[in-house]
């Protein structure tokens, strides 16, 4: 194991792998980096979109399903389907390891579903039935709407990564909704230490509206005393995030059923690559490494950490006073930072669809193609 994720899972995070694609799967790169400490995989519509459009590793796959006669949405849905599962197979052993602490991969509906409660309880239902690896996460976004079909799906007792956090009052509502599904499935007898779920908060994207709005407030009004407020919003964001987070999952109402088996909600860092080049290529890990967490890196982080990142117990520092201080000094400034999270929330939404609709097209015309000879 590489000795910088060892000393950071010895502080209670783990690192997960941001990308899947079907030529690292086959070579021997998967298995590599999960050798190195890495206990998990996520995927989303864009890293899909890069994987299959940027190589020739699906060709073959997409020509022999179209000549099966499968229309282009379902060669896309098989295609996913196909590496999430080779994914899950690779990281089975973490997960017996670990008894089902880590070893997820996480796979996402059609993002198109973001604000239809019962088109993403059918859809995670389908994909989860049809995976039927107790490995895998299916992901559920974020939205107000979708609040009730996360609390309906974990009920049933599914594994679910809520994605597209941006708001801590959000990822309010999300763990208040795990902790009352485990109470559901409690009062059914079913055991609460075979559901796992992780909330995924979303770090980089702040920073870059945040500091968009502080450089025009710096640049058209003179304010070089809001300079010190550049790079520091996500993370002071990531830490109300956390507060809530020790205050819901050590409380009296999660203890009762911690002491039937289960697991808290873990708070996950995602879009952890360093947006801005003026800022560390490691800040996002380094100042967010704490108990209970998990950080999902993609290679060029993951690469920059293990060679100059620092592991040290950095996220529980500040985590009442500086992160309110900064805070209250943006929201002084004149920045609404639950209107930044809500437009961040509907872009996350917005630029998922994209990438599905790019990636639908590229196989569309490789079909096409195929269908002509």
């Amino acid at each position: 194991m590489n000795e910088k994720i060892k000393e950071v899972q010895a502080l209670g995070q783990s690192f997960w792998y941001d990308n899947i694609e079907r030529g690292a799967l086959g070579s021997g790169e998967m298995q590599s980096l999960i050798d190195d400490g890495i206990t998990g995989v996520t995927s989303n519509p864009t890293i899909f979109m890069k994987a299959i459009t940027g190589s020739d590793a699906y060709d073959e796959a997409i020509r022999e399903l179209a000549q099966q006669g499968l229309e282009t949405y379902d060669i896309y849905d098989r295609l996913v389907l196909e590496d999430i599962a080779a994914a899950a197979d690779m990281l089975r052993p973490v997960y017996d390891r670990t008894e089902g602490h880590d070893g997820y991969v996480s796979i996402e509906p059609n993002p198109a579903l973001a604000y239809d409660v019962e088109g993403t309880v059918k859809e995670i239902r389908r994909l989860l039935t049809t995976l039927d690896r107790p490995n895998v996460m299916a992901k559920a976004p974020g939205t107000p709407e979708a609040v009730p079909a996360i609390e309906q799906l974990l009920s049933e007792g599914y594994n679910i990564n809520i994605t597209l956090l941006f708001s801590p009052f959000i990822y309010e509502e999300v763990a208040n909704a795990y902790v009352s599904a485990l109470e559901k499935l409690d009062a059914g007898g079913e055991d609460l230490s075979q559901v796992a779920s992780v909330a995924s908060f979303f770090v980089s994207r702040v920073d870059t509206a945040v500091d968009k709005q502080l450089e025009e407030l710096i640049n058209n009004q003179g304010r070089e005393d809001l300079r010190i407020l550049l790079g520091t919003a996500a993370i002071a964001n990531c830490k109300r995030a956390y507060k809530r987070f020790q205050n819901i999952f050590s409380g009296e109402r999660f203890a009762r059923l911690k002491d039937k088996g289960a697991r808290v909600q873990r708070p996950l860092w995602a879009s952890t690559s360093t947006k801005n080049p003026d800022y560390s290529d490691t800040m996002y890990v380094n100042s967010l490494i704490g108990p209970d967490t998990v950080n999902t890196l993609p290679k060029v982080t993951l690469e920059a950490f293990k060679d100059h990142g620092i592991a040290a117990p950095t996220l529980e520092y500040g985590v009442d006073d500086i992160a309110k201080e900064v805070i209250q000094h943006l929201f002084a400034a004149g920045i609404d930072l639950k209107q930044v999270t809500d437009d961040l929330l509907k872009e996350g939404v917005r630029l998922f669809s994209e990438s599905l609709d790019e990636l639908l097209e590229s196989i569309e015309e490789k079909r096409s193609q195929v269908l002509a000879e």
